[in-house]
């Protein structure tokens, strides 16, 4: 079982989380920009209207008669009124000496906020020297307003720079989903084109990918590349292992018999009898232990072929007709003349040579293996004998590897046979079926 990678979160998420937190960022920023810079200007044009109004109380200040007089234009307040009704206030100065109104307004030079009777003003200040006959008077003259109607401004355009600026928090999170999505869309494509390869599939990834993807896929194809060097490597050890070991137990096992034909005394024949028949079980163990390992290599990469399954089953059968002569056993095979199936040669053959020997070692002398061979509903083929057949109890575990059934004792085996062909069908998506004949025997249906 493939062990899961760990997880240090998701790089989408991530991703959008950075994006919208910018977003918030750049809203909140924007809010205060823009409502700083609306209470700027908001305050600059009170600014000018009460200069303009000071400007205009001393225009109208003028020296008869040796006496200051001041004719207060109607435009001088009228443009300071407002929709909130803002209060105003002024001062007028004569050398220091206050002439009219407010006394406790206080004195600034140009404009800035203070405060009157406890409540916020805007006050502009202006001073003017008036020159007459032998004088020189300098009058002050200050103006305020309150800023009702400028905080109420800033209220309506704060309303409007958020609702702006949550617009734009809300676009910048849709394009961010949107923008993580398209990104992380290239990653999940070059997974989904990695996932769909079947496993014989290690050529390099050659899809267009953008420029920081680029090592990742490079890493990628020198993966593949190294694991199809290594998967060829292992394929080449099997079969020459696979060589080397049989070559040798074969030789010994004929030099074993031709030393039995020689020799006179039975203990000694007993004794050769005894190493020919270890030199079958290490040769059979060996020969099926190669085979599993070749068959686990296989399966996850089959060189699939269209084959025909009945002459397939036929060739197997005529290379094992003298073994089976031997103990006078007969196969006998039944079928379609030709099924043709997609599948691998190698590994199919090593399946069905394996339960045809299966069926071989545990059949009497004089007996017949029935091998038929269907198409419907799925091209299988069933091998029958006249053995003892399984186990009861043991029926549902015998095609575990290196099981062997109770009934199987002084009979050379691995218990790796029924574990090959299982392991085979399983790789074309088929099974294997263990039964026992209702008139004796056992049954194995092989589909795929």
């Amino acid at each position: 079982m493939v062990e899961a990678p760990r997880v240090s979160g998701s790089l989408r998420n991530r991703l959008t989380a950075i994006l919208i937190g910018g977003a918030a960022v750049l809203a909140i920023l924007l809010y205060v920009v823009v409502r700083n810079y609306a209470a700027q200007i908001a305050q600059q044009g009170q600014d000018n209207i009460l200069n303009a109004s000071v400007t205009s109380i001393l225009d109208a200040a003028v020296i008869r008669d040796g006496h200051l007089e001041i004719d207060f234009p109607y435009s001088s307040f009228s443009m300071l009124n407002t929709g909130s009704d803002d209060r105003v206030f002024y001062a007028i100065y004569q050398d220091d000496v206050i002439l009219s109104g407010y006394a406790n307004l206080p004195r600034s030079q140009g404009s800035e906020t203070g405060q009157i009777d406890g409540t916020k003003v805007r006050i502009a200040s202006a001073t003017r020297v008036l020159i007459g006959a032998n004088q020189r008077i300098r009058i002050s003259v200050s103006v305020a307003q309150t800023q009702d109607a400028l905080s109420l401004t800033l209220r309506t355009i704060s309303k409007q720079v958020a609702g702006f600026g949550a617009g734009f928090f809300a676009l910048t999170t849709l394009l961010s989903f949107w923008a993580t999505s398209t990104t992380i869309g290239q990653l999940k494509r070059l997974t989904t084109s990695v996932t769909r390869r079947g496993p014989q599939d290690l050529s390099p990834v050659v899809k267009p990918v953008p420029t920081e993807m680029v090592p990742l896929v490079s890493s990628l194809n020198n993966l593949m590349l190294r694991l199809d060097h290594s998967l060829s490597q292992s394929e080449d050890f099997i079969a020459e292992a696979a060589h080397r070991v049989r070559t040798p137990l074969a030789t010994v096992r004929s030099h074993a018999e031709t030393t039995l034909q020689r020799v006179g005394k039975e203990e000694n024949r007993k004794s050769l009898r005894a190493m020919i028949r270890a030199i079958d079980e290490s040769s059979r163990a060996a020969g099926q232990l190669l085979d599993h390992a070749m068959i686990t290599f296989r399966a996850d990469h089959l060189d699939r072929q269209d084959i025909d399954l009945v002459e397939l089953v036929q060739d197997l059968v005529l290379r094992l007709t003298p073994i089976a002569e031997m103990k006078d056993v007969e196969l006998r095979v039944s079928g379609p003349d030709s099924i043709q199936i997609s599948g691998d040669p190698i590994l199919l053959q090593n399946a069905v040579r394996n339960l045809i020997d299966n069926a071989l070692k545990y059949s009497p002398s004089e007996s017949v293996i029935w091998i038929e061979i269907t198409d419907m509903p799925t091209p299988q083929l069933e091998i029958r004998d006249q053995g003892p057949g399984f186990p009861h109890s043991e029926i549902n575990t015998l095609s575990g590897r290196f099981t062997r059934g109770t009934n199987a004792t002084g009979i050379i085996g691995s218990g790796l046979g029924l574990t090959i062909a299982q392991d085979v069908a399983n790789a074309h998506g088929g099974e294997i079926t263990l039964a026992n004949h209702p008139k004796g025997g056992a049954c194995v249906t092989f589909s795929l």
